[in-house]
């Protein structure tokens, strides 16, 4: 699904949910931060790359995660040590976020399959160490951009590398804008 194109200035007819429609919060998303037909392609022909490092790339966030007790606490037990089973489901979800990711996956399931794990994260009253602070995830998204990045300046060529590294930034801002949802209250926009 990519933007459509409209005059500045115009707006859809009337404000609305987010979360009640999802493809519409997309959609303006992807033309807010100029998301293109060639940046989709740019993210699906890299999308190998990245898939081939999948598990690198997730213990690496997750080695840095464990490091900074401020963000270890979410995968440690109640006597300290780290949760292991809950790291490893972590883990797989955070590879599923990266092969759909890759997919430049925009559908409404995945629009709110990204929502649900940004309410998961802001409601987690019951789990430890209790809600993840949104400066956590901005801070994790900037972990994958940059750990994208260098795997692209690695494995791709120069030109090849700079597009899949714009592309890549453009729609992991998409998505942590719907993360960043599960964070707010309900509002309305336009």
């Amino acid at each position: 699904m990519i933007p459509r194109n409209h005059a500045p200035g115009m707006d859809d007819a009337e404000p609305y949910l987010p979360a009640t429609d999802m493809p519409r919060f997309i959609r303006d998303m992807m033309e807010f931060v100029e998301l293109t037909e060639r940046d989709v392609v740019a993210i699906r022909s890299s999308a190998p790359v990245v898939l081939r490092h999948a598990e690198a790339l997730t213990a690496a966030l997750y080695e840095k995660f464990l490091a900074l007790p401020r963000s270890a606490r979410f995968f440690l037990r109640e006597d300290g040590t780290v949760d292991t089973e809950r790291l490893e489901r972590r883990k797989h979800s955070l590879a599923r976020w990266l092969r759909e990711t890759g997919e430049a996956a925009a559908s409404a399931e995945f629009s709110y399959y990204l929502l649900n794990v940004g309410i998961a994260h802001s409601h987690r009253a019951h789990d430890p160490g209790g809600q993840i602070p949104p400066h956590l995830m901005v801070g994790a998204m900037s972990l994958a951009q940059t750990a994208l990045a260098g795997l692209f300046d690695s494995e791709l060529e120069r030109s090849e590398a700079a597009a899949a590294s714009a592309a890549w930034n453009k729609l992991l801002l998409v998505n942590l804008s719907v993360l960043l949802l599960g964070y707010l209250p309900p509002q309305r926009i336009r």
